[in-house]
């Protein structure tokens, strides 16, 4: 065990080494790991409910807010059940399943926000019968389908700023841009929406634009270069009552990553929307669990090749997409720290695919070897939820640590 050393950029009370020993949500990470076996991720019922009240205190500056957790981000029933019994938010979906799947959590329909794309008619009639979930739709075709199963329901539709933002600019993370992208309704088609709107008997009441995903503190300008934007589209609605934000709000992946500052994004709200008389709705999904997740793999390969030294682990990128597909870092830690000597090397995933590396020229402890275990931090959202069987390698528990 080599001394306690100053504390890494990742590390905090509940996620740090304590005797060189990794602590997760105040437990020992080698001791769950000796109840699941590998693979498996640990998500931390403290860390989310931190995360929340964090975002509440800071949206409390507006007149009037609400939050609704994007269960895309992860949808492991514990976690909704656990954030419905905080009573902090309600919840953001986008298909029927995931309506059904928040019914059985506990969550009623007016704690239900619904954003989605390409509806079929049979997911309209199922939001027709269910008129107090919040609906945005995306399109004029929503829209006109919607008109045929129901009336004076009460809407809001999807806008499209054609401005985006994403984690380090990735255009891969970008829900809208300088390329039309199949989200919402543009301006060249908003008159017309309205206007299919009113033709229906649907009174739209909210406009809602969600633009990408990860930004951090020092791309907040873009961000209210977006939310001014949005007022072309706001000032056009005679009865609007809430503007809803999405979701995007990132956290940090890598030391040279600043936390967003909570205060900072609000006061940008406050400056387009504040006074108003409206609600504003946001939706975050990564904020809230991603950095309360971990996924443990143990090492099965140490071995050279050529000019690289490889670690092999028992799972790849269909438990964990997002480093391969997104290039977002997922970062790997040791659960004993052995020794302060690093070395550079390629962490691989058991996946048939020449994408399937965790990381690629990263120090690691040069005493790892076969058997050791590894701990991926930042696991907690858009990772299980977005898993896949390829290989038939998809198999890990999931587990909510209290």
């Amino acid at each position: 065990m080599i001394p306690q050393q100053n504390r890494l950029w990742w590390e905090r009370e509940d996620l740090c080494y304590k005797d060189g020993n990794l602590v997760f949500s105040g437990k020992s990470a080698a001791g769950l790991i000796n109840v699941t076996g590998t693979p498996a991720f640990f998500y931390s019922a403290n860390r989310i409910s931190q995360n929340l009240e964090r975002l509440q205190e800071a949206l409390s500056q507006l007149d009037s807010y609400q939050i609704y957790y994007a269960i895309k981000a992860n949808r492991f029933a514990p976690i909704l059940t656990h954030i419905k019994k905080t009573g902090l938010c309600g919840v953001d979906i986008c298909s029927p399943n995931e309506l059904l799947h928040a019914f059985s959590c506990g969550f009623t329909c007016s704690e239900i926000s619904y954003t989605a794309h390409a509806m079929t008619n049979d997911e309209l009639r199922l939001l027709a019968d269910n008129p107090d979930v919040r609906l945005n739709c995306d399109s004029l075709s929503t829209i006109r389908r919607l008109g045929q199963f129901c009336s004076h329901r009460k809407i809001g539709i999807r806008v499209n700023p054609a401005m985006g933002i994403g984690y380090r600019d990735s255009e891969t993370l970008r829900y809208s841009g300088d390329k039309t992208t199949k989200f919402g309704v543009y301006r060249e088609q908003f008159e017309e929406a309205l206007a299919l709107a009113s033709k229906h008997g649907l009174i739209v009441d909210t406009i809602h634009f969600h633009t990408g995903c990860g930004y951090l503190n020092n791309q907040l300008s873009i961000f209210d270069e977006i939310l001014e934007a949005t007022h072309w589209f706001t000032d056009k609605v005679k009865d609007l009552a809430s503007v809803n934000l999405g979701g995007g709000l990132g956290v940090p992946h890598d030391e040279d990553d600043v936390n967003l500052d909570l205060d900072s994004w609000v006061s940008v709200i406050n400056k387009h929307y504040g006074g108003k008389g409206l609600t504003v709705c946001v939706e975050p999904g990564d904020y809230v669990v991603k950095d309360s997740g971990i996924l443990i793999l143990e090492v099965n390969t140490v071995e050279r090749k050529q000019q690289t030294d490889f670690i092999g682990v028992n799972g790849g990128f269909t438990l964990a997409i997002e480093p391969a597909f997104y290039g977002l870092p997922c970062e790997p830690v040791v659960l004993e720290q052995k020794t302060d000597k690093m070395k550079p090397v390629t962490i691989a995933g058991n996946i048939n695919e020449s994408l399937d590396v965790w990381k690629d020229n990263f120090p690691m402890p040069d005493q790892i070897k076969e058997g050791d275990l590894l701990a991926f931090i930042n696991a907690g959202g858009y990772a299980s939820s977005m898993m896949s069987n390829h290989c038939m390698r998809g198999q890990v528990s999931e587990n909510i640590v209290f």
